[in-house]
């Protein structure tokens, strides 16, 4: 399949050793307080998304490193539920777990998991990453910066919760906007547009950048860079104005990628100018396993 549409690969591998770090020294400052304070995930303390980061790191060594078979959805169960129920239940579990069990079993499964990542080959096909394309394998690449993205949300709803923000350079958040505008395409496959329109996406604040939303025959592609600089590449930017022009900060990027905020609130936060329409489309973007 070409995957061309979901723009030029990036390696996150590197990050993933200094997010975890990031979020172990956050933790080991946190009052047992903290760790009932409620998150923006319904129903979940921090005590419970930490949880479910620990969950995340078991299920992933004993699935892709292991090869360890373990029960998929049941009848009729689609995805969404079914990953909502397994995190609940192990999020339930851990409730009779202590904060530094939690924090030791980070710190211990965590470089395991940067060994898993650093041996794989990125040009290969993953699994699939669902707001992307959600009926077909994406590139590994895609795939493990999806995971890199997750863990950094994790910790920053962690912060957001207990008031300590943080782990939001340009180094470690620059990669999550690359990726969650990568879910642009997915979300506009459905408006209707002339081939060769386009929008340009303007991200500020910390991981700061721009990137640009073209439409091809049968489907949008996403790049990134202004359309000037994208000139020559097969890309807009050789006379045709932008039919919209999308500027958000990169704190309301993720919050609205990960319905932390609605769609409606993301656009009171946004400026759109030109078509309001094409503009406000591109904020419904989902870079999550979500129900509908």
């Amino acid at each position: 399949m070409d995957w061309s549409w979901v723009g030029p690969p990036l390696d996150v591998r590197p990050l993933f050793a200094r997010d975890r770090a990031e979020l172990i020294a956050l933790l080991r400052e946190l009052y047992a307080s903290d760790w009932q304070r409620p998150t923006v995930c319904p129903g979940w303390r921090v005590h419970d998304v930490v949880a479910h980061v620990v969950h995340d790191y078991i299920r992933k060594l004993s699935g892709r490193r292991d090869r360890f078979p373990a029960p998929g959805p049941v009848a009729g169960e689609t995805l969404p539920v079914f990953l909502d129920r397994v995190n609940q239940e192990f999020v339930d579990v851990a409730a009779r777990w202590s904060p530094q069990v939690l924090i030791d079993l980070l710190g211990l499964l965590g470089p395991e998991l940067d060994r898993l990542w650093a041996a794989v080959d990125l040009d290969e096909l993953g699994a699939v990453v669902w707001w992307a394309a959600p009926d077909m394998p994406a590139p590994a690449w895609l795939d493990v910066a999806r995971e890199y993205t997750e863990y950094w949300v994790h910790q920053q709803q962690v912060r957001d919760a207990v008031g300590k923000p943080g782990a939001n350079d340009d180094e470690l958040t620059f990669p999550v906007m690359d990726t969650f505008l990568r879910a642009v395409p997915h979300a506009l496959r459905l408006v209707p547009s002339e081939p060769g329109a386009w929008v340009e996406l303007r991200v500020t604040g910390a991981g700061a950048g721009t990137w640009t939303v073209r439409r091809r025959d049968a489907d949008w592609a996403v790049s990134r860079g202004s359309a000037g600089q994208c000139v020559g590449q097969g890309q807009p930017g050789q006379g045709q104005p932008a039919q919209a022009q999308v500027e958000l900060s990169s704190g309301c990027l993720w919050r609205v990628a990960t319905r932390g905020i609605s769609v409606d609130a993301a656009r009171d936060h946004a400026r759109i100018v030109g078509d309001v329409s094409l503009g406000g489309a591109v904020l419904s973007l989902v870079s999550i396993v979500r129900q509908p």
